[in-house]
Parts: structure tokens; C-alpha cells; sequence
């Protein structure tokens, strides 16, 4: 016996799943259409684009003897929320209702809690700034044999986050014809930088990177922590 259908439960499902879906969704729908695991996003400019791209798309599933889930497509829209996000035309917000979720947190009593709260900061970190330093005083807290210790100085990351998310900018979806602007800073604690650029004569933010500095790099001189954080 063998299975005719892809199974729920197995662990390689998602991967080989996904491999099929590269096979059909093949590089040269970029950057109009991608897929992640069972979702399959089109974008397009122009009405006219959009139902080319669709029958495209339709041709290949039904080539590869598969077809959408009807009841969970939807079409011609102008806002989307994926993964987490939510994509218009303006570029990407944070999610409303995870963001609320953040909001309506209260203080971290507990190992499983903090990690919960740090798990949402790490996946919105691209829409806050420096979010490796302020972060810090909470990341000492979940490493091992440190003893659990909540006082000010951590009261007043989480609520820094918190504010830091629920005001967090919209992203500008990056042109590349156009040139980009890196902005890098660098402190005692981690690194930062903010990828921006001109649109429309402002300037957009594309996205946040930060990162902590580990035991050795802690120990750079100033002009060292400037340039590790170009690098």
C-alpha cells in the first residue's frame, strides 16, 4: 500500500509540498506571482496583468491535476493580510489584531510568557529600530541557569516594545531601480540599521535590521562597533 495524496502528519510533508509548488510556480512569475506552502499571492499592477497572471496560474494547477480551495480565494483585492501582515498599496503594516494581542499584554510573570512576548517582538523586528538593544534587558532573562529577576530596567523594555509596535511605521515596498540608503548606529549593548529610500520626494523606510553583540565584540573599541555594524 501507498498513499495516492499527501498525508497530514508527516514530518517532510511541508517541504515536499513546497517543492511541488516551486516546480509549478516557477521563477519567471516573479516578482508577480510566489507562493508560500499552500498560499499562492499575485500581484500586478493593471487589472488587465492581474487575469493574465490568473490564467497562468490556473493553467499550471490544473496542469499539475490541482486545483484553489474556492471557498478561501479571493480576488481583486486591494489589501491583503499574509503572514502576519498586512500589504497594500501604501506598502506593509503590522498586523491590527496581532498587534492588539501585543498591546493587551501584560507584564511577563513568567518564563513561558516572556518568550511568547519576545517571540511576537522577533517577528515584527523590521518595524522597530534598534529592537536588539531594547530588547536586551528581556533576551538576559531567557538564557541559561540566569536567575528570573523582573525589576524596573525590564519593565521598561517590555513597555518600550510594546509603544514601539503598536506606533510602528508602514514599510515601503523596495524599488529596485531605485538606489537604497543604509543608516547603521552601533552602542555598548547591539547593532542597527535602517534601509530606506526616496519615494515621491519622502523618504520611505524599507525595513529595521538589528542584531546583539556577542561576549568578544562587546570588548571592540567605538570606531570598531561603528564599522562591524556596516559590515
Amino acid at each position: 500500500m501507498q498513499f495516492t495524496v499527501m498525508p497530514f502528519g508527516l514530518h517532510s510533508a511541508p517541504a515536499v509540498f513546497q517543492h511541488l509548488m516551486d516546480r509549478i510556480i516557477t521563477p519567471e512569475l516573479e516578482p508577480n506571482v510566489f507562493c508560500y506552502l499552500d498560499d499562492i499571492v499575485i500581484i500586478s499592477e493593471t487589472y488587465e496583468k492581474h487575469r493574465s497572471l490568473l490564467r497562468e496560474v490556473f493553467r499550471r494547477l490544473k496542469a499539475a491535476k490541482l486545483k484553489p480551495n474556492w471557498e478561501k480565494s479571493k480576488f481583486g483585492r486591494e489589501r491583503l493580510k499574509y503572514l502576519g501582515h498586512v500589504i497594500d498599496k501604501n506598502g506593509i503594516h503590522t498586523d491590527p489584531d496581532k498587534v492588539k494581542a501585543i498591546a493587551d499584554m501584560t507584564t511577563s510573570k513568567n518564563l513561558r510568557d516572556l518568550r511568547q512576548f519576545t517571540g511576537l517582538i522577533s517577528w515584527y523586528r523590521r518595524f522597530v529600530s534598534n529592537v536588539a538593544s531594547l530588547a536586551a534587558p528581556l533576551n538576559k532573562l531567557l538564557r541559561k541557569n540566569v536567575r528570573w529577576t523582573w525589576g524596573e530596567t525590564q519593565e521598561k523594555a517590555f513597555n518600550t516594545l510594546k509603544e514601539h509596535l503598536i506606533n510602528a511605521p508602514i514599510l515601503a515596498c523596495p524599488n529596485f531601480s531605485k538606489t537604497f540608503i543604509l543608516q547603521t548606529d552601533a552602542s555598548n549593548d547591539g547593532l542597527g540599521a535602517v534601509l530606506t529610500q526616496n519615494i515621491d520626494g519622502k523618504e520611505r523606510v524599507i525595513a529595521y535590521a538589528s542584531r546583539t553583540l556577542n561576549k568578544a565584540e562587546k570588548n571592540y573599541s567605538a570606531t570598531e562597533k561603528e564599522c562591524l555594524a556596516v559590515k
